[in-house]
């Protein structure tokens, strides 16, 4: 180890940045968003009669894309709710990670807290 090596290694820290990522305020929001979404969406879908509801097109494209990734997955109901919290996940954590790099500004390293 260098000196200006600080120990740590991707394993370690990963979950670390995730954590800090999904901490955002801005990544919260939109996890609250995916949720009042898909709860909405699952309550029409319920009481629909006809089984002919669309209601889960709007939590699926809210979560957008990788959401799709996993909707084409072996098919069920729990695979569409798994596929938008996965999907929701994912994007919230692009988000945060977008938000804490622009806030950080130009020029100034990732310290990995």
């Amino acid at each position: 180890m260098t000196g200006t090596d600080s120990g740590r290694s991707l394993p370690r820290t990963f979950p670390r940045r995730i954590r800090h990522a999904l901490s955002d305020l801005a990544a919260l929001v939109y996890l609250g968003i995916c949720a009042v979404l898909l709860v909405w969406a699952l309550v029409v879908t319920i009481n629909d009669s006809t089984d002919e509801s669309m209601a889960l097109v709007i939590p699926m494209l809210a979560t957008a894309p990788a959401s799709f990734v996993l909707f084409f997955l072996p098919d069920g109901p729990a695979m569409v709710v798994l596929a938008i919290g996965v999907g929701a996940l994912v994007n919230a954590t692009v988000i945060g990670w977008c938000a804490r790099v622009l806030r950080r500004g130009p020029g100034k390293p990732d310290r990995g807290e």
